[in-house]
């Protein structure tokens, strides 16, 4: 949410507590990093019938890197929305820390996630504003996001630093950002939220896969604390992870590392890493 009050005066560089990089008080901020439980859950969209999700039943320890893989329509988006509350299960729970996530203040609750979706929106507003959703921002942490999402040495060749505008509607010597480039501006502001949970839902779908594993490697370096689970209907950060949850046609189908999972070549996994080798076999090498 921005925060774009007028200020009187030099504007400052600093954060308060009104800033959505700070932690949220209260139990939320306290369990934001516990156990993550889907208990059963079930879902179908109000305007129909069918059932997207059937009794998905999934443990995340605190700290965890989960892959949630699966092709387009298994349910994986579905899934994430859920936990951001965006929806209510049909049937079943999901309990952060054995508590129901709906029994918990929506504003606390939800500071403590960070999220990247595939569409993501990028304001005309400075570099710096757009990590931190506000006229006030910490410049160090500004700094320490962009370096982890990649944007640190373009960012230092332009005129005004963080301070750059993105865009040209409102400033003239604003940037355009590439696609690639935004993608990685909107990793930059999950990670200056400093969030206990960051959900990454196709953060990288506007980079080829070279880009993309090291947008990846970068994130497990420095989220070591957090929990973290990412949505990919592309298999290579898969290798990163803990643990993968393998979905199909909205069903829980395997669960397992990726070593583990290549081991079954009768499933899923396997078959679905089959299929996309080539696009990172060199990688790999």
């Amino acid at each position: 949410y921005m925060d774009l009050e007028e200020e009187t005066g030099e504007q400052k560089e600093t954060m308060d507590g009104g800033c959505p990089a700070g932690r949220a008080d209260g139990e939320a901020a306290d369990s934001a990093r516990g156990q993550i439980v889907f208990d059963r859950v079930s879902f179908h969209y109000p305007e129909s019938e069918t059932m997207v999700l059937h009794g998905i039943t999934l443990k995340i320890a605190p700290g965890e890197k989960l892959a949630i893989a699966g092709e387009n329509g298994s349910g994986k988006t579905t899934l994430i929305k859920l936990l951001c509350r965006l929806y209510e299960p049909t049937e079943g729970r999901i309990l952060l820390n054995g508590r129901d996530i709906h029994t918990f203040s929506y504003g606390e609750y939800i500071r403590n996630i960070a999220t990247v979706f595939q569409d993501f929106a990028v304001f005309a507003f400075s570099l710096a504003e757009n990590l931190a959703a506000s006229r006030r921002y910490d410049p160090e942490k500004v700094w320490e996001a962009l370096a982890r999402a990649g944007l640190q040495e373009k960012t230092e060749k332009l005129p005004k630093g963080i301070r750059q505008a993105v865009s040209h509607d409102y400033e003239e010597d604003g940037v355009n950002l590439s696609g690639g480039e935004a993608q990685k501006l909107a990793i930059a502001r999950a990670v200056y939220k400093d969030a206990g949970i960051v959900i990454l839902d196709e953060p990288t779908a506007a980079l080829d896969p070279y880009a993309e594993k090291e947008i990846y490697e970068q994130f497990f370096r420095h989220l070591a604390e957090e929990t973290m689970i990412s949505v990919s209907h592309r298999l290579s950060s898969c290798r990163f992870c803990d643990g993968i949850a393998v979905l199909d046609q909205g069903r829980l189908v395997q669960l397992g590392t990726h070593e583990e999972l290549l081991g079954q070549p009768e499933g899923k996994y396997a078959e679905m890493w089959a299929m996309q080798a080539q696009y990172y076999t060199s990688a790999d090498a």
